[in-house]
């Protein structure tokens, strides 16, 4: 018999807030998070506006010498599993460290340490003066290194790369050691800092990012007609995955249960989403049925949809797969339209709005969204402009990466 796996903590640093329930009131309310950047100059920059977490003050949260040794991604994931697990309650004098562990997601790890020292050694004299900390800071795995040092676990630790599947590949993977009575806790989710030239030049330099540059907060409308590509973010998003009987027998607050979840590949192109969805949606299928759930079970969809034209129509395309044009209970909402695009942690925000959704009974809106493309059939209920009470006892959450990599993970009421 395979172990039931539930949530006890979450946590979030994001640009709409610095803990889960500021993020969530946010949500709740519908704001855009989008603004002119000011983490560098980038008035040189086709695109010029960004998601940024806002007054961000690391010391705020962290001792001089973590903020020293570490990047901001790192900063981020610490802030954030911080929250979640004081949310859970977890003790370690209640349990074997080796019964927990971290599985932490980055799609790009210290990038700014990477531009930092490498500018650096450019612009000097010739003479390397790398700092000690400038190889710790900026592989990606250090985040999970972090967290496990910081709180004392000593069971599986280690970092998930799947792009902006990443924070729902580390779910399923900690979602799959507890269900095989590997840990009974697991801190997983994702964390990115990639508001830095080089990494923002890049994605502008492939026109991927939206150039709404006179109106940045409207810049992210994932399906509609006129959305001209994603509206890049940052923070992290935490979750304490737990063992459901040792979470009962502690007595600890259950959000939702994990259920199901999968991954496929659409083994296509590097960058670009299968245009079909095919495999979109066999990810979903194979999440629901390890779940013994079909889609006409689901009652909300987290959609990757970030805005892009090609993107948003390919995952249209899954759902069409999979409901084979039938109009099902199930609604939608791509709440990109209001963090941005989190990378590898979008994944582990979006987690905490279907959990939270499933807790108040709310379904938050696709914002921004003014004419929904012709290409979205009626068939397909895609939440617009406001947050609506529904009942929701199931809620998926859909990411896809570069490289053709797709994240199912599916939560339900417990």
């Amino acid at each position: 018999m395979l172990n039931r796996v539930v949530v006890t903590g979450m946590g979030v640093i994001s640009p709409l807030g610095a803990t889960a329930s500021a993020f969530w009131r946010a949500i709740v309310a519908g704001e855009s998070s989008a603004a002119p950047i000011t983490h560098f100059d980038a008035s040189e920059f086709r695109t010029r506006f960004a998601c940024e977490v806002k007054d961000f003050n690391a010391s705020d949260y962290l001792d001089r010498g973590d903020i020293k040794r570490t990047d901001l991604f790192t900063q981020y994931a610490l802030i954030a599993s911080d929250e979640a697990i004081k949310d859970a309650g977890i003790d370690l004098k209640d349990m074997d460290p080796f019964d927990a562990g971290v599985i932490w997601g980055s799609g790009q790890g210290g990038m700014q340490t990477f531009e930092d020292q490498v500018t650096e050694y450019v612009t000097g004299d010739g003479k390397p003066r790398f700092s000690p900390f400038f190889v710790p800071k900026l592989i990606a795995n250090m985040a999970s290194g972090m967290i496990s040092i910081r709180n004392g676990y000593m069971g599986i630790n280690y970092t998930t790369v799947s792009a902006c599947a990443t924070s729902n590949t580390a779910i399923m993977d900690a979602y799959n050691y507890i269900r095989l009575g590997q840990a009974k806790v697991i801190v997983t989710g994702g964390s990115e800092a990639p508001i830095t030239p080089a990494s923002f030049g890049g994605f502008s330099s492939m026109k991927a990012m939206s150039a709404r540059n006179s109106d940045p907060q409207t810049a992210s409308r994932p399906f509609d007609v006129e959305r001209d590509g994603f509206v890049m973010g940052e923070g992290a998003g935490a979750l304490v995955l737990e063992d459901y009987e040792h979470a009962v027998k502690r007595g600890a607050h259950i959000y939702g249960e994990i259920v199901g979840a999968s991954m496929t590949a659409d083994a296509y192109h590097m960058t670009a989403t299968h245009p079909e969805g095919i495999g979109a949606a066999k990810a979903m299928e194979r999440a629901l049925g390890q779940a013994s759930l079909s889609i006409k079970d689901v009652d909300y969809i987290n959609l990757h949809a970030t805005s892009t034209p090609v993107g948003d129509l390919s995952e249209i395309n899954a759902l069409l797969n999979l409901t084979q044009g039938e109009k099902l209970k199930f609604k939608m909402s791509a709440t990109k339209s209001m963090t941005g695009h989190l990378l590898g942690a979008a994944g582990a925000v979006e987690a905490v709005i279907c959990l939270l959704g499933i807790r108040d009974q709310v379904i938050p809106a696709t914002i921004n969204t003014t004419q929904l493309d012709p290409a979205v059939p009626d068939s397909l209920s895609v939440v617009l402009g406001e947050t609506i009470d529904a009942p929701v006892k199931v809620a998926m959450s859909n990411t896809f990466g570069f490289g053709g990599h797709n994240g199912i993970v599916v939560f339900k009421a417990i």
